[in-house]
C-alpha cells in the first residue's frame, strides 16, 4: 500500500562555492530568477505537486531563507494602508499555511546525506520528497 507524500525536505544549509563570488552575502537559493529567489519557484512546484509541508534544513548565514518564508506583518500593513491589494494578496499567497514551514539546522557542512539526516525527527516515518534547489 502506497501513502502520499505530503513532505518536502530541502537541503538549503550549502556554502554556494560554485556560485561565487555572488553567493559571498547572498545565499544561492535566495539568487532572483526573474522576479522571485529560486527558494520559492521550488516550493511553489512543490505545493503544485501535492507538498504540504516544507522542512528546510539550513546552514549558517542562512536565515535570510527563514525570514523569506515568514510573515512580514509591518509590510503588510503597509500595503494595505496604502491600498495595494494586489501586491499584498501576492505576498501572502506565497508563504505556506501556519505550522507548514520547519527549519532545522546542519551544524557544519558535510554533505547531502547529513543534510537529509538531519531532518529526520521532522519526517519521521513516512515518505518524502528531496528537493534540491
Amino acid at each position: 500500500m502506497s501513502r502520499a507524500i505530503k513532505k518536502a525536505v530541502f537541503p538549503v544549509a550549502g556554502l554556494g562555492t560554485r556560485f561565487l563570488p555572488a553567493t559571498r552575502a547572498m545565499p544561492k537559493e535566495m539568487l532572483t530568477v526573474v522576479d522571485r529567489p529560486v527558494i520559492q519557484h521550488v516550493v511553489d512546484e512543490a505545493r503544485e505537486a501535492g507538498i504540504e509541508q516544507f522542512i528546510f534544513v539550513t546552514g549558517r548565514n542562512k536565515s535570510v531563507i527563514e525570514d523569506h518564508f515568514d510573515r512580514q506583518v509591518e509590510l503588510e500593513e503597509t500595503l494595505r494602508s496604502r491600498g495595494k491589494q494586489a501586491e499584498l494578496e501576492k505576498l501572502t499567497a506565497e508563504l505556506p499555511g501556519p505550522g507548514q514551514a520547519s527549519f532545522t539546522r546542519q551544524q557544519e557542512p558535510l554533505g547531502l546525506g547529513h543534510a537529509v539526516w538531519c531532518a529526520r525527527n521532522l519526517v519521521g516515518n513516512e515518505p518524502f520528497a528531496l528537493l534540491l534547489p
